[in-house]
């Protein structure tokens, strides 16, 4: 049953990120990929929060087939580190290579720091 909860968060996920994607660049603009990197950042933010709850050494709030369907599923087709890849090449490619680089550090500072925020923000909150 579990792939069954993946699969449908999996698509929900991705409707999500594709709908979200393209608010953003009707808004930002396709010179740089704003809305992949909204879409990783703010989905870090998300897994850290559940990873919060689901962690061990708290009361674990999600588990087993929530937490396949929210941070396999729904998590794993919102965030997307090969439409990050993608559009890293496309900015290399056409010659910006310092936009192609500030896109690999954004989304890696920010979603290490995203994720960590969501964690431990929500570990403390559980406190």
């Amino acid at each position: 049953m579990s792939y069954i909860w993946v699969a449908i968060g999996g698509a929900l996920g991705s409707v999500a990120r594709y709908g979200c994607t393209g608010l953003v660049a009707r808004f930002a603009g396709i010179a740089f990929p704003w809305g992949t990197l909204l879409v990783n950042v703010s989905g870090s933010l998300v897994i850290g929060v559940l990873a919060a709850l689901a962690s061990a050494n708290v009361k674990p709030f999600v588990a087993g087939d929530l937490r396949a369907f929210l941070m396999v599923g729904v998590l794993g087709g919102f965030t997307t580190f090969s439409s990050f890849s993608a559009d890293t090449l496309n900015l290399a490619r056409s010659g910006a290579w310092a936009a192609a680089g500030a896109n690999v550090l954004a989304s890696m500072v920010l979603c290490l720091v995203a994720v960590t925020i969501g964690y431990f923000a929500t570990a403390a909150l559980q406190r």
